[in-house]
């Protein structure tokens, strides 16, 4: 690894070609985005009423409807950052006004409310041949029973390569986990992420036409030198306000000393006043290690993951548009870690890091315990030792080469806490119990990464979130057009 270049000088180097044609298309930091709404702004989602609900036994009545239109404003209430756009249709006329209505970008949420409300017995003259002509993500929410008869045909428009999932239930939560992947969509076409090379991963992660195509994401780079700037001109009262808070905060100070702690909070404000000048929402750092001398930055990763704003260290493109996407789907972080391995003995799968997130179900939630620690590679600095829950449900993934969704779950059984003095590798580290740990090891990539395999940090990490998103990630995967590999 390139410790201490700077980005041209890495360029210049030749080392992974293909990241310098990828890095040269890259927008300038300070740049505006060529998005028209702010990253904040609220996206819209299109609800389509389909059918005409008269309240016979195939089709919704208007009590049924009810608690449907009630749930629907709680979700939009809840989720905070979504509009919707509601109103009934049948026919393809009153579909495309809907659409019209609701805007160019707004996926769609569409209950079936009739028994051939969507398809109009497959006439060019309904619902969903509208939508699927405006090429348009689309959940349906159908009823068992009452709903009527078109939920048997979402696996067939899917296969003709429309992105199109079902939630076929009675429980109307249903509509609010619908909107929340369904508000992924446009979210990523607002979103900017700042990064900084060399990269990792699969290399369409890692290039930015790419990214933006398949996407909607922008990749913005940091100018050379403009961290060093910042850092040298970072404001020294929120410094050690930072600082404080790390050290009040934590169970106990193993080994750095308070000026360790005070440095790595210079580079988690300066990380900060990046972040802020250049209204990203996603940061990428391939030359951390190289910034370990002026001040760790791990404790400033971990803060921006706690903030909502995914940030990931080593390069790591993969899991950086990973822990974007389901920052936009859960609102929360996820914990980027290195693959320890997998222990055939105990059934367990091990992942470990040193920027781990303490607010692992989201911004409002609590945080984990954690000791503050020297780092164990370089044997300085500050990071943290976090300790998870005992007992909680993970899931683990990663999208590799933005097609394919890795993805396993585990319980964690193990956190292991490293008394002074010894070392054991990344300072976070979670053991978690998995279902089939032979097939885990004999799957790893599920034959997805290709080449890529033998990239290390491509094959190695993985992203823990707490639950179990299995369900989540097989519905965003239909809408987004991906496929999903289950290693485990």
């Amino acid at each position: 690894m390139c410790m201490h270049c700077t980005r041209r000088q890495f360029i210049g180097t030749g080392v992974a070609s293909g990241i310098a044609l990828a890095t040269g298309h890259l927008a300038a930091a300070g740049s505006k985005s060529n998005t028209s709404s702010s990253p904040e702004a609220k996206v819209r989602i299109c609800v389509i009423i389909a059918g005409k609900p008269a309240g016979n036994s195939w089709g919704l009545s208007k009590a049924d409807l009810a608690p449907i239109t009630k749930r629907i404003a709680e979700a939009e209430k809840n989720l905070g950052n979504v509009e919707f756009v509601i109103g009934r249709a049948s026919t393809s006329e009153q579909t495309a006004r809907l659409l019209d209505k609701a805007g160019p970008d707004a996926p769609v949420l569409a209950v079936s409310a009739d028994i051939f409300g969507l398809s109009n017995f497959n006439s060019d003259n309904a619902v969903m041949p509208t939508i699927f002509k405006q090429a348009r993500s689309v959940a349906v929410f159908h009823m068992p029973i009452i709903g009527g008869h078109d939920w048997c045909l979402v696996k067939p428009w899917r296969e003709e390569g429309h992105r199109i999932t079902l939630f076929n239930t009675s429980n109307y939560d249903e509509l609010e986990r619908a909107a929340s992947l369904l508000r992924v969509i446009p979210l990523l076409r607002r979103s900017r992420v700042l990064v900084s090379p060399p990269f990792k991963g699969t290399p369409e992660s890692y290039t930015p036409e790419k990214v933006k195509q398949r996407l909607g994401v922008e990749m913005v780079a940091i100018a050379d030198g403009r961290y060093d700037e910042v850092m040298a001109n970072v404001d020294e009262a929120a410094a050690r306000a930072e600082a404080k808070r790390w050290l009040d905060e934590a169970e106990g100070i193993v080994e750095p000393d308070q000026n360790d702690v005070l440095k790595a909070a210079r580079a988690s404000v300066t990380l900060d006043q990046l972040i802020a000048e250049n209204r990203i929402n996603g940061l990428c750092v391939g030359t951390c290690m190289g910034w370990l001398s002026r001040g760790f930055p791990c404790l400033g990763f971990s803060r921006l993951n706690d903030r909502g704003i995914p940030a990931a260290c080593d390069g790591d493109m993969d899991c950086l548009l990973t822990m974007l996407i389901f920052q936009h789907a859960l609102n929360r972080p996820g914990f980027l870690g290195n693959a320890g391995g997998v222990d055939t003995a105990k059934g367990a799968f091990h992942l470990s890091h040193c920027s781990a997130p303490l607010r692992m179900e989201g911004p409002a939630s609590a945080k984990a315990p954690y000791l503050l620690r020297r780092h164990a590679e370089v044997r300085g600095g500050a990071v943290t030792e976090v300790h998870y829950r005992i007992g909680q449900k993970v899931t683990f993934a990663k999208l590799v080469h933005l097609d394919t969704l890795l993805m396993f779950t585990g319980r964690i059984i193990e956190v292991p806490r490293v008394p002074k003095g010894q070392e054991r590798g990344c300072r976070t580290e979670l053991v978690a119990e998995v279902d089939d740990a032979d097939k885990l090891l004999a799957n790893w990539g599920g034959g997805a990464l290709g080449a890529s395999a033998k990239d290390y940090y491509a094959s190695l990490h993985r992203v823990a979130y707490y639950g179990d998103h299995t369900d989540s990630i097989r519905h965003l995967a239909h809408l987004m057009g991906l496929k999903v590999v289950q290693e485990g």
